[in-house]
């Protein structure tokens, strides 16, 4: 008798055991993928990682200018000119050749610039541009929006970012 209370105990067992695992393999998901970051994000998060490294305080989203960006985004969807709106915010633009450049990509070309900024005598090496480093590192700016088009007839990616309150002023250091 007693060996047929093991033998049940263990059929019991380790049904319960097949049970719990099937339960569990279908809760659990087979891969850790992370969900795709958000656009905003694509231009935030590498933003405020150089703002963090100055200590600055992050940059929040702003539909508003998420809103103006892509209103000029779209007038440079013909022609892909990188000229810049000469509207109320700060603003970094980025060309691209081609398709599928990805927002970090542009914000690199941004923050690389800080290569060629000198604090101390707060201006950019002879021949270098570094304003787009400084706008992004700019300590009184609160708030971004950014867009991108791919512009028409295959003449590359436009990508504008705009800020507020706006940087760069002539004079002024950065932070």
């Amino acid at each position: 008798m007693k060996h047929c209370i093991s033998k049940h105990f263990l059929s019991c067992f380790a049904l319960f055991l097949l049970l719990v695992a099937t339960t569990y393999a279908t809760v659990v998901p087979t891969t850790t993928q992370k969900p795709p970051r958000s656009f905003a994000n694509q231009f935030l998060i590498p933003q405020n990682a150089a703002r963090a490294v100055l200590r600055l305080r992050p940059l929040v989203w702003d539909s508003k200018l998420a809103h103006y960006a892509q209103w000029y985004a779209n007038q440079r969807r013909n022609d892909c000119a990188l000229e810049h709106s000469n509207g109320p915010y700060g603003e970094n633009i980025f060309w691209g050749s081609g398709t599928g450049w990805k927002p970090a990509q542009a914000v690199s070309a941004w923050v690389e610039e800080r290569q060629w900024y000198n604090y101390w005598h707060n201006s950019c090496a002879n021949g270098q541009m570094c304003g787009h480093y400084t706008q992004i590192v700019w300590s009184t700016t609160r708030k971004i929006g950014c867009a991108s088009v791919v512009c028409s007839g295959g003449k590359g990616t436009f990508m504008t970012c705009n800020y507020d309150p706006p940087g760069n002023y002539y004079g002024e250091r950065p932070y």
